[in-house]
């Protein structure tokens, strides 16, 4: 039996902006933890230079992401959703031909840029796309395209070694390829733009509580995200196979963050959204903690994947449902509170862990996730 129409346009629709996320933000965002040990040495920089520099992805991010709901909400989802693949792609070569700390610093911003024009267009086109009904699963399985992306740039660590201007070269290609996917896709959709209302919303009680979680979400993330190449690499001298493998790990247990619109529809935003910042807080001390075995960082590591993407879902779902008129301002309040959280933290553990004990950095911003998950959504 053959599909019908709209269902095709819509498995079109989740595999696309599912490939799309992946390179945004598995390539062009989060990989660049992975390979930081090669690259910190070949270029000579140090951890709290390191930690600045990759807090500048995230800087990227929230400097795109209140342009793009902008963007969206004029000009409709297509092209700035291209503009996403293309960015990336743009940002992923000037790392791999990065000469210095300061032209990789740029390139690791403007490659940052993308995953912030991915997500308030994706989210526009599945509203205009979709049916009611198949919003949150879409989105939900869009979104956990970034444990995809993960996953994938853990072989590539392994196969390239030391090679890491040639790893991100390849993930330019990729990036590329995925522009002329969207291209095509999203325009099939009939996406009439919205409205245009302020750059960003008022904020409700409901919208300050989920900026104070995300935020501390962020925060804590950027311990694995950021550092959990380095702490594996100075707690137990693993080399980049073996954190290619970490990352590989986090990102295929990532993929559970698919099911976050299911289960929030099943047990409840808030049974979610503590549990899993639970969870999350447990594997950043299995992956930092300098007595942690390798059975433990990697089991660990994939915890923690399956939390933060299942907890990057919830936050989807949650603004967007705070401003069920506006999704792509919805989701930008939401990401954007992760965004900065991520920005803040990375520079701030780097610079710390040059001074403190890494153990006790560790267990500090695990507090962190633990206090988010107690944020709970108004009544």
């Amino acid at each position: 039996m053959h599909m019908t129409t709209p269902r095709r346009r819509i498995l079109l629709l989740g595999a696309t902006g599912f490939g799309l996320i992946a390179v945004c933000y598995g390539f062009a965002r989060f990989a660049f933890g992975l390979f930081l040990p090669r690259i910190a040495a070949d270029l000579g920089l140090s951890s709290s230079l390191g930690g600045t520099i990759a807090g500048g992805s995230f800087l990227g991010f929230c400097l795109a992401i209140v342009v793009a709901a902008r963007c969206t909400e004029r000009l409709g989802a297509r092209p700035v959703a291209v503009a996403a693949g293309l960015v990336a792609a743009a940002g992923l070569l000037g790392i791999a031909f990065a000469p210095s700390a300061s032209w990789l610093g740029a390139a690791v911003i403007f490659a940052g840029m993308s995953t912030g024009l991915a997500s308030p267009a994706l989210a526009a086109a599945v509203t205009a796309m979709a049916p009611p009904a198949s919003r949150d699963t879409c989105n939900t399985a869009i979104n956990a395209g970034t444990s995809a992306g993960v996953a994938l740039s853990g072989p590539v660590a392994v196969m390239m070694g030391a090679d890491w201007r040639l790893a991100f070269a390849g993930f330019a290609a990729a990036a590329s390829a995925m522009s002329l996917a969207t291209l095509a896709v999203l325009a099939g959709g009939k996406q009439a733009p919205a409205t245009p209302g302020p750059l960003l919303p008022a904020f409700t009680p409901d919208l300050k509580r989920l900026v104070m979680a995300a935020l501390l979400t962020g925060a804590a993330s950027t311990v694995v995200w950021s550092f959990g190449g380095e702490l594996a690499k100075t707690n137990l001298g693993w080399d980049s196979g073996k954190v290619g493998m970490l990352w590989t790990a986090m990102g295929a247990a990532g993929l559970a963050g698919a099911a976050a619109g299911y289960l929030v529809a099943r047990a409840g935003l808030r049974a979610i959204h503590l549990g899993f910042h639970l969870a999350m807080a447990a594997s950043i001390v299995a992956v930092g903690c300098e007595l942690g075995s390798p059975a433990l960082v990697f089991g660990g590591g994939a915890v923690f994947g399956a939390a933060y993407l299942m907890l990057t879902g919830v936050y989807l779902v949650w603004g967007i449902s705070a401003l069920p008129e506006r999704p792509a301002a919805g989701v930008t309040v939401a990401f954007l509170a992760l965004t900065v959280g991520q920005a803040l933290g990375a520079p701030v553990f780097g610079f710390a862990l040059d001074y403190l004990p890494a153990d006790a950095l560790v267990a500090a911003f695990a507090m962190l996730a633990c206090v988010a998950g107690a944020i709970r959504r108004p009544n």
